[in-house]
């Protein structure tokens, strides 16, 4: 991914297997599920109702949204299910040290 840098997130023992936790990179929210299948960071914000995913539910790899049950995958943040039509933002995880870093976006315009 261009342009995007790996921030610290939260360590990976405070997520518990087929769960989620949300937590803030600079003044976005960003909402971090543990799969069997891997670790995954999205938007926190459902793109529908504007309700925090991570008040939702996480089932297999799919995040659902509490407001309305629009469901999104959590690899691609793509629409699994309406209401929602706009899919979430996803970025790419990696793990360091025990730690869930998450790719970024650089801020344009910065100096």
């Amino acid at each position: 991914m261009a342009d995007t840098t790996f921030q610290p997130a939260l360590s990976l023992d405070s997520i518990r297997m087929g769960r989620m936790r949300s937590c803030r990179i600079g003044e976005r929210e960003i909402v971090v599920c543990r799969t069997k299948e891997g670790v995954f960071a999205l938007d926190n914000v459902c793109s529908h109702a504007f309700a925090r995913m991570s008040e939702g539910a996480l089932k297999g790899m799919r995040i659902i949204c509490p407001m309305h049950g629009a469901a999104f995958d959590v690899r691609s943040g793509q629409v699994l299910s309406g209401p929602a039509v706009v899919p979430i933002e996803a970025f790419e995880t990696r793990v360091v040290n025990g730690v869930v870093e998450v790719a970024m976006p650089n801020e344009t315009g910065a100096k």
